[in-house]
């Protein structure tokens, strides 16, 4: 269930919540540089709920192998260990790189009451958006790729290879 709650989280928000948050009509309403900080706070609970959903399927693949004795697959903890390698790297190093961008970009500063207005140069602007543009790309092929890891991990976690699908309570380990 855990895997099917990942994927389905990542297709939503892929398909459904981020090209929402990029339209042009949210962009006139609250503002372009408004509606990437929109985007920035959903990412952070995206990127979190991706945190606790790889977790726990880490933590389900060992406790499957340690109170059930079924081996560990190689592919599927491949899959399942790159997936969400990808989706560190994509929440822990670039979503903040992206955020600082976005605040050169649009002259602000995010303060502990909210956000300020800072003084920054137009050429200092001009390359933070053609930065932000292309780590933005990078960050897509990420979501690409988790998107498929997660596929795959669905996909084998759904289809087990091996071993019976209800195991004799004397078969537990302690």
């Amino acid at each position: 269930m855990n895997a099917a709650v990942w994927f389905g989280a990542a297709i939503f928000f892929t398909f459904a919540t981020a090209p929402v948050l990029f339209t042009p009509e949210t962009k006139r309403l609250v503002g372009e540089a408004q509606a990437g900080i929109v985007a920035q706070m959903v990412l952070t609970r995206y990127f979190a709920l991706q945190y606790w959903c790889g977790s726990i399927a880490l933590i389900h693949q060992l406790a499957e192998w340690v109170y059930l004795g079924k081996t560990l697959q190689k592919v599927t903890i491949g899959i399942l260990l790159g997936t969400f390698a990808l989706a560190l790297i994509g929440g822990l190093w670039l979503q903040p790189k992206l955020q600082k961008l976005h605040q050169t970009r649009y002259g602000y500063v995010k303060t502990a009451q909210g956000y300020a207005k800072k003084e920054t140069s137009a050429t200092q602007q001009a390359q933070a958006g053609k930065a932000f543009a292309a780590w933005h790309g990078v960050s897509m092929v990420i979501n690409v790729l988790v998107l498929g890891g997660l596929a795959l991990f669905l996909w084998r976690v759904a289809n087990p290879t091996d071993g019976p699908r209800f195991v004799p309570a004397n078969k537990f380990r302690s």
